[in-house]
């Protein structure tokens, strides 16, 4: 049996994928194609905030779950022999960590927030959602049945007045409210407890990513959700593979809501589900959580010396170990990042469209990962790196 070669992807004188190939030639010239670099220099870049994902204790749990059987592969959809116990224990143990009626477990966050987003919300809700969130979210709501309708971000109070005109104009449905509990490239915080109000005023449901706050806010890492009155109107994500150092996500909510999911979520339905062997070494991830008060106060300290070094250059200080420093224009923050990744420092730039246009940054993010003697280093190539 012949392979074919290069030739036979020509089809009527032009090349099959000539569609993309153009596509990637218009990024290459605006600045904005992208490929994958192998990891190099000290983190600045990762969402391994706690630095867990190296950890020695999430080894020792991948050894034991493999020692007592259990399986890197599910085989097959939750619905069918995929459902393995070490999911349903992982799930009742986040649902009772993160204070929920249930949890379900997903293989990532993009897969869970795209199945909520697409499954729960019907036809005549509108879903209103903070114009930053995650792409994630904007996929799920562009599959989903619901009406959207995007508000400013962060402003609750701009939040209310769309609800209170979408009723105004007619609307009968059930107003969903999606916003994340920490950005991913501000850095900066939701007002959390007040839009909680406006969703129980309206008699809204309150979806919060709590992807980056998951592990380093709230108590014992809950994220920012554990301190609202109550929970009866709220689903949160909680994704493993940033603090927690794992891989998955989970969806935690009331039983409604898993029931929903495993009836009507194509993403479950669907898809194998996550391994057995990561739901094990992410039970072990939470009992790190719940018992790293220590870790964390490590990473503040870091997050304080670099809001001491870097807010004076222009990062953004909000408390949170994500610092972006905006530059503007896309050339001017791929060059700085291309300096201090040569100096020795993992930092990335960050252009459109995964930010907005003219607010190209350098994301820089504190974790565990890199000690106060390489922040203080930082401090020095970014000051070069810009200069």
């Amino acid at each position: 049996m012949s392979v074919p070669g290069p030739d036979s992807l020509a089809c009527g004188g032009s090349r099959v994928f000539h569609a993309q190939e153009r596509d990637l030639a218009q990024l290459a010239e605006i600045g904005r194609r992208r490929q994958l670099i192998p990891r190099a220099g000290v983190d600045f870049s990762s969402n391994d905030y706690l630095g867990l994902a190296s950890s020695p204790a999430l080894d020792e749990a991948a050894r034991a779950a493999l020692a007592r059987g259990v399986p890197v592969g599910s085989g097959g959809s939750r619905l069918l022999r995929g459902n393995h116990s070490e999911h349903e224990i992982l799930e009742e143990e986040a649902a009772r960590f993160f204070g929920s009626e249930s949890a379900l477990f997903f293989g990532n966050g993009f897969a869970a927030n795209s199945a909520l987003l697409s499954t729960l919300p019907q036809r005549g809700d509108r879903v209103f959602l903070d114009e930053l969130c995650h792409a994630s979210t904007h996929e799920g709501v562009r599959l989903g049945r619901a009406e959207t309708q995007m508000f400013a971000h962060g402003n609750a109070e701009a939040l209310e007045q769309a609800i209170g005109d979408w009723r105004r104009a007619g609307g009968r449905g059930t107003p969903w409210i999606a916003v994340e509990s920490l950005y991913s490239m501000d850095g900066d915080l939701a007002p959390l407890t007040e839009i909680w109000r406006i969703a129980s005023r309206h008699d809204a449901i309150l979806i919060v990513d709590e992807a980056h706050a998951t592990g380093i806010f709230g108590s014992e890492g809950r994220g920012l959700t554990a301190a609202l009155p109550d929970r009866g109107n709220v689903i949160s994500l909680h994704t493993c593979g940033k603090a927690l150092g794992c891989e998955g996500a989970l969806l935690c909510g009331p039983q409604v809501m898993r029931d929903h999911l495993v009836n009507r979520g194509r993403n479950v339905i669907f898809s194998t589900a996550p391994s057995p062997l990561m739901a094990a070494i992410v039970r072990q991830a939470l009992r790190i959580i719940a018992d790293g008060d220590g870790l964390r106060a490590e990473l503040r300290d870091r997050v304080s010396l670099a809001e001491k070094l870097l807010g004076p250059l222009g990062a953004t200080v909000s408390g949170s170990p994500i610092m972006p420093l905006v530059l503007g224009e896309d050339d001017a923050a791929m060059a700085a990042a291309a300096r201090l990744q040569k100096a020795g420092y993992d930092v990335r730039g960050i252009r459109p469209p995964t930010v907005p246009q003219g607010t190209s940054r350098l994301r820089i993010v504190i974790t565990r990962n890199a000690d106060l003697s390489d922040i203080e280093g930082l401090a020095e190539a970014l000051e070069q790196a810009i200069g």
